[in-house]
């Protein structure tokens, strides 16, 4: 059985926050899609709230495609510690760090959450725009490294 990429990732050394190009992946047709780690917190030392990373998650998969283009898709890791990207093209790590920084801005500025009626979100009761800003707020401060190590 093949190994996950992000099984291979040594979870006890990683410095978060931190946003980390995971690999670039060939389509059957010569398209490529570019896949990252958009980490906020320490893995195996905290965790996102479900309220305020649910209300993260939409407001991310609002702003950023308003800050990067072809976004394919932005979800929720499992650990609760972050997101991944995935988008079209070749795309630079810098250029996701600073679309991210841009979207988490928005997240500040927010008055309202997108998406949040039972219509538009299968669990639209379990969002919390105050805790999604706390987190931005927190992962801005300390600032996103390219280097996952912390060097």
């Amino acid at each position: 059985m093949q190994k996950v990429e992000s099984f291979k990732l040594d979870h006890t050394k990683v410095k978060a926050p931190y946003v980390r190009k995971c690999c670039v992946l060939d389509g059957l047709k010569g398209d490529k899609v570019s896949k990252f780690d958009l980490r906020f917190l320490q893995p195996n030392a905290e965790t996102f709230g479900t309220a305020a990373m649910h209300g993260l998650e939409h407001l991310l998969a609002t702003y950023l495609r308003e800050t990067l283009d072809n976004i394919i898709d932005l979800s929720p890791m499992g650990c609760r510690t972050g997101f991944y990207l995935i988008l079209w093209g070749e795309v630079e790590p810098l250029e996701v760090k600073e679309g991210l920084e841009k979207a988490l801005k928005m997240v500040l500025e927010a008055t309202e959450m997108p998406a949040a009626t039972a219509i538009e979100c299968g669990n639209y009761k379990d969002l919390s725009l105050f805790g999604a800003k706390e987190y931005a707020r927190e992962a801005l401060e300390k600032g996103f490294a390219l280097n996952i190590y912390g060097e």
